[in-house]
């Protein structure tokens, strides 16, 4: 426990910011080069050693290199933007056309050649940050089998989470939420298909970013749906996530959804962030639906209070019938569209795999069961292996159904009855404790509605249950990710609830 005591107290960067980063480099105080080693060093002492978090499950070799190239660039005149020498770990199941490994966790993919950068992952270069590394997740992005833990994969092992050691970091962004929440990096990408940017971030203390479908290019991502799939931001507060989410968000030709951006839309992410926002406000306040303990009632009667003291015109309670009625319809166009993504992803041109399909990533796993299948199955893969193609009527009735009760009949029915500007809820419940044989306990998750729908949501950290950090989400409409990064923006000012981490081996309960 010393060596993480020493550690956290010699750290300069503690909960530094973007903006406070570049001020030093921009005053000459500091460089690139200089905070990419300390992030390095910062790694090694209580990642791969100390308490051995365990959330980055490999780093760029060419970081330095990476630093030393922008600080030449920012002498002779030229800085990109506000990311210029920023230290970003990204989730790995992002691909990067480097010396680091691409595997969604898994030992399968240990090896792979991509053909290029995802285009996150060059949009993030192109503007001047450095990809310190790879971050550990949740194995194929949580989608392989029943009674997961979150944060465990088979070529990375066990994340765990910084307010308490023996907890779950949540998933499946666990390293990346772990990673930026304990001051490994400035922010961390994530990436979601139903919760997995969300419930880590509020799990870990972190503002998340879940992004319209279609805002930030799935391109190079290994896919789970092409109807939830999205990447996002998971930082320290909601300033750093937006001037990320403006870097990354961009259209592309390899990604179609993002065709459908609106005119306007990237420039608005890219300008300052409303001021009071919440002032004026109508925000409808969701409480059933989402399983939570009952003793989070209380705080969320003060989070509405503070709402109306800042200003806003609360609605209070708006219901959302539909949430019961989704059933098994979510689960089976994940099953039917992961089969086709992966298989796709996999068999793209100039991509060399050990595995070339859904199929013989199975027999993989079952040849390898030691190392792949210690603790949880993958049920998940066989299901969809058993699927046919997109144009059966089983799925094709089934995302229809999704689309409708989420949106016509769920986010957009409340919002329109109510004339509201936002739905705020809770992101998740406490985080349980890791238990890699049963899974993870159910403390409740709000993330499923906007998922299914496509739509934003971000989550801010609203609460501490006995030192536990639990997130309060703004949701809204498709693109409207500048009005919802303002409330919480508002929201966060008026609270300041995260607390850095101190990497307790347990909670401190009475």
């Amino acid at each position: 426990m010393l060596l993480n005591v020493i550690a956290r107290a010699e750290f300069p960067f503690s909960e530094a910011t973007i903006d406070s980063l570049q001020a030093q480099m921009a005053a000459g105080k500091l460089t690139s080069h200089d905070l990419t080693a300390a992030y390095l060093a910062r790694i090694a002492a209580i990642d791969k050693a100390g308490p051995k978090l365990n959330a980055v499950l490999e780093l760029n070799p060419d970081a330095l290199i990476i630093a030393d190239a922008l600080d030449a660039e920012r002498k002779s005149g030229r800085v990109r933007g506000p990311l210029h020498g920023i230290p970003i770990l990204i989730k790995d199941n992002i691909d990067t056309a480097d010396r680091m490994q691409t595997t969604a966790g898994s030992l399968a993919l240990v090896g792979q050649k991509v053909p290029r950068d995802a285009h996150i992952a060059a949009r993030l270069r192109a503007a001047g940050a450095v990809i310190l590394g790879k971050t550990n997740l949740s194995e194929w992005a949580n989608y392989r089998g029943n009674n997961s833990s979150s944060g465990w994969s088979g070529r990375g092992g066990q994340t765990h989470n910084p307010y308490s050691l023996d907890r779950s970091p949540s998933g499946s962004s666990s390293g990346s939420g772990a990673a930026a929440s304990a001051n490994l990096c400035v922010v961390a990408i994530g990436t979601e298909t139903n919760g997995s940017i969300m419930s880590p971030a509020s799990a870990c203390g972190l503002v998340g970013v879940k992004p319209t479908v279609g805002l930030v290019s799935r391109d190079g991502i290994i896919p789970i749906s092409a109807s939830q799939d999205t990447a996002g931001p998971m930082a320290r507060t909601v300033r750093d996530a937006a001037l990320v989410l403006a870097a990354i968000a961009d259209r592309d030709e390899r990604d179609d959804a993002t065709k459908k951006i609106p005119v306007g839309l990237l420039a608005a992410l890219a300008a300052p962030l409303t001021k009071d926002a919440l002032r004026g406000a109508r925000i409808g306040v969701v409480r059933a639906g989402f399983g939570f303990h009952a003793r989070m009632e209380t705080e969320l009667n003060n989070l509405v209070a503070l709402l109306r003291d800042a200003g806003a015109e609360v609605i209070d309670p708006v219901a959302i019938p539909s949430l019961t009625k989704l059933g098994a319809s979510t689960g089976l166009v994940l099953s039917y569209e992961f089969k086709d993504g992966l298989n796709r992803y996999l068999g793209e041109p100039g991509r060399a795999t050990p595995v070339k399909s859904l199929a013989e990533l199975i027999a993989f796993n079952d040849a390898h069961r030691a190392d792949e299948l210690p603790f949880f199955g993958q049920e998940l893969f066989t299901a969809a292996q058993a699927r046919g193609p997109l144009t059966d009527k089983a799925y094709v009735e089934a995302r229809e159904a999704c689309l409708r009760l989420t949106r016509a009949e769920g986010i957009d029915a409340v919002m329109d009855e109510n004339k509201l500007d936002a739905l705020v809820y809770y992101t998740k419940g406490v985080a349980t404790l890791t238990d890699p044989l049963n899974g993870e306990g159910g403390s409740g998750g709000s993330a499923t509605l906007a998922a299914v729908a496509g739509y934003p949501s971000v989550t801010v950290p609203a609460a501490n249950f006995f030192g536990l950090p639990v997130g309060l989400s703004f949701v809204g409409r498709a693109w409207s990710e500048p009005k919802l990064l303002a409330l919480a923006a508002d929201f966060e000012a008026r609270t300041h609830v995260r607390q850095e981490p101190q990497l307790l081996p347990t909670a401190e309960l009475p």
